[in-house]
């Protein structure tokens, strides 16, 4: 090879290298975490779903808790990986006044299929295109799966992730909102 041939080659090397670096730290870095809200007050206790029974569910019920909204669907493979740790931390801090509810955008007879082979301990509730666009204004304004908002008892909007939540990430946050 001639030796301006090899720099070239070494020029667009590094050229991806660097492409590659900014996206890994642009898109998935900071990228991946949707920043809460300007004004943080979000009626999220005024959202009244229905659950697999055809029955509507006020997310009312859980006033007082510290709530975890996660938005899911059943086709979702990140969405699916991360429910399993979802529901190991609503066992662990029920006690303490943790409530993680699943909201999806499939039919009920998807959820209950999907249940049938990953048990969920913890409530699914079903939206619609609705529900997804309204979750906007918590911060998933590009509107994808799996996003997850985190309230203290109060409503307020604590934190949110759009993609993936790492267990341990998760639980640092819960640890953080129920020690006095």
């Amino acid at each position: 090879m001639k030796r301006s041939s090899l720099a070239w080659l070494a020029l667009a090397g590094a050229t991806l290298f660097a492409a590659g670096i900014g996206y890994r730290f642009g898109f998935l870095g900071k990228g991946a975490e949707a920043p809460p809200p300007a004004a943080p007050e979000i009626p999220i206790f005024d959202l009244v779903l229905t659950d697999l029974k055809g029955r509507p569910q006020s997310l009312g019920q859980w006033r007082g808790k510290v709530l975890i909204v996660n938005y899911w669907a059943t086709w979702c493979h990140p969405c699916r990986e991360e429910m399993p740790g979802f529901s190991r931390l609503q066992e662990k801090y029920r006690d303490k006044g943790i409530q993680f509810v699943g909201i999806s955008i499939d039919t009920a007879a998807k959820i209950v299929e999907f249940q049938e082979k990953t048990p969920v301990v913890y409530p699914l509730l079903i939206g619609d295109m609705a529900v997804m666009e309204n979750s906007a204004k918590l911060g998933n304004t590009r509107q994808a799966l799996p996003f997850t908002a985190v309230f203290d008892r109060q409503g307020r909007l604590f934190s949110t992730k759009l993609g993936r939540v790492a267990e341990p990430e998760l639980e640092r946050q819960l640890i953080e909102l129920t020690t006095p």
